[in-house]
């Protein structure tokens, strides 16, 4: 039998994602997390104690906040969150597990059963709303502590002979979260792991830096091939270990996809118990190799900590967590779609950054407080951040919520346009000369806490901030002139100084008004509104 045999292949995905918890302390011990941004710089093994380092007699005492933000990402993916949870000893030996032994969950997760819809996507992974979506099953979510880490070059980058073990890491807060094999696709697979990471900072609980090793990614991938007989043979599982960008989660992916069925024709090895492979992803050539045949659970030999009794979680605790969860990214989006017309692609692009996202409800409230019908704002606020400040983040290689432009003023920009008091060529002049302003304070800040911070620009704010870009715009002569005898006379030049133009107009060529209203604006240096100079060259060429 050959690879001409193969009549089909479908892809089967499973995803386990490790989260680091920016808890203030570890998980079992009171040493610094490494995860807080508050200790992000710290020389090698000075976050560490005595139970980190597994001393004898030190005893695991575990934090309650990590607890409480496992049930929040449990919560935002559909998860129960389990009334009774413990803790088991997972034992193996690496040499950055300094007590021989990991302390995770086995058969009672913090969090369990859960599903998340995707939306339907297009070839390029984008949003489509034309497409059918896939929901994707949620296994489980449990709490763990992550292992150190382990050095292979000198901190200098020159090549060593043995390895230099860093215990910062080891004891971090790590949520593992455990999906079903629900992917049929790469794209969906890194759509969804942009969303959990969205997600996990809208929640406040990981910064999600992926160079920082916030994330890592571990797809298991297997192949189902039906034959030219009409027998359908599933390839061993194979586990992609510790990838921490999505361009390495969807490259290792399609690599699986092209390799397995390949691998099959040469070894006939299918699914089942003792096949699972573990492989690690050579970024640099495009391939996976083999690390080692996976272990089975028994392996492991999972036993109850005997140190860490069993949490009971209540209807209470469990509802004042539930408080602390906003709306999330991909509710927003709806949100978006449907309240402000937003096309799927715009309404996910304004979700993807936690500080972007919360910059442009701001903006669309001090908008609509100025007067804007609520819809119409939205969908005006949208167009600016955008256009105008995605144009200018990209250049400055920084977050539209960062580039010192305050969310009121960017209400501002939108309605003295949308009153027809500036033209186009006058909002980028406003929108680049406020990206180095500062006025009340509010320009350039980072909403670091998980709560909704859409009211922050009140109605007074927005009202300040209009008075002071409208006389901006009055300083820099970018406001339109309303002077209809000069409207008048701008039309009689244009007509006169484009004739073919006019022309083209008058033999029912309406494109050709362009050129026509060009010229108004160049001989009203810029003041005239484009509508009204429309209007004015329609009436007089008809």
């Amino acid at each position: 039998m050959s690879y001409a045999d193969i009549v089909s292949v479908t892809l089967v995905v499973g995803l386990e994602v490790h989260v680091e918890l920016a808890t203030r302390t570890k998980v079992f011990a009171s040493a610094p997390n490494p995860a807080n941004p508050s200790f992000h710089d710290a020389e090698p093994n000075t976050l560490i104690d005595e139970v980190v380092i597994g001393l004898p007699g030190a005893l695991p005492v575990l934090s309650r906040e990590a607890v409480e933000m496992s049930m929040m990402v449990g919560m935002a993916l559909g998860c129960r969150v389990a009334p009774v949870t413990k803790w088991d000893r997972k034992s193996y030996f690496y040499p950055d597990l300094p007590k021989g032994y990991q302390i995770s969950q086995y058969d009672l997760p913090v969090c369990f059963d859960g599903a998340v819809r995707l939306p339907g996507l297009d070839e390029k992974g984008n949003p489509d709303s034309s497409r059918e979506g896939a929901t994707i099953g949620i296994i489980r979510a449990h709490l763990e502590e992550d292992a150190g880490k382990l050095l292979h070059e000198s901190p200098g980058g020159r090549p060593i002979d043995f390895s230099i073990a860093d215990y910062n890491r080891a004891g971090a807060p790590l949520l593992e979260i455990v999906t079903q094999p629900d992917f049929t696709s790469a794209a969906q697979v890194v759509f969804f792991a942009k969303a959990l990471r969205n997600i996990c900072r809208f929640l406040g609980v990981s910064e999600g830096v992926m160079q920082k090793g916030h994330m890592r990614f571990e797809p298991n991938i297997n192949t189902h091939l039906t034959l030219a007989d009409g027998r359908v043979i599933k390839t061993p599982i194979v586990e992609i270990k510790n990838l921490n960008s999505f361009r390495a989660v969807e490259a290792a992916i399609e690599y699986e996809l092209a390799e397995q069925p390949r691998r099959w024709v040469e070894d006939r090895r299918v699914m089942g118990k003792g096949m699972k492979v573990t492989r690690g992803w050579d970024d640099h050539r495009g391939v996976s190799y083999v690390q080692r045949e996976k272990e089975d659970a028994h392996d492991y030999r999972y036993f109850p900590d005997p140190d860490l009794p069993p949490l009971s979680i209540d209807d209470a605790w469990r509802e004042r967590v539930r408080l602390r969860v906003p709306e999330l990214p991909l509710a927003r989006a709806e949100r978006y779609a449907k309240d402000y017309g937003l096309g799927a692609k715009e309404a996910a692009a304004l979700v993807e950054e936690r500080d972007d996202c919360f910059f442009y409800e701001r903006a669309a409230g001090a908008l609509a407080s100025l007067g804007t019908v609520p819809s119409v704002a939205g969908k005006l606020a949208a167009n600016l951040v955008l256009q105008s400040g995605a144009k200018r983040a990209n250049e400055r290689g920084v977050m539209v919520s960062k580039l010192g432009i305050e969310a009121a003023s960017v209400a501002a920009i939108a309605r003295l346009r949308e009153e027809g008091q500036i033209g186009n060529q006058a909002v980028e002049t406003l929108f680049d000369e406020l990206c180095g302003m500062k006025s009340t304070g509010h320009e350039g800040q980072s909403v670091a806490r998980h709560v909704d911070q859409t009211s922050d620009d009140t109605a007074s704010d927005a009202l300040a901030a209009l008075e002071r870009v409208k006389k901006l715009a009055q300083e820099r002569g970018l406001l339109i002139v309303r002077d209809d005898a000069a409207m008048e006379r701008w039309c009689d030049e244009a007509i006169a100084a484009q004739p073919a133009a006019a022309a083209d107009v008058r033999a029912g060529k309406q494109a050709a008004i362009g050129r026509l209203i060009g010229a108004v604006m160049a001989a009203s240096g810029g003041k005239a509104d484009a509508k009204t100079a429309r209007e004015c060259l329609a009436r007089k060429l008809k």
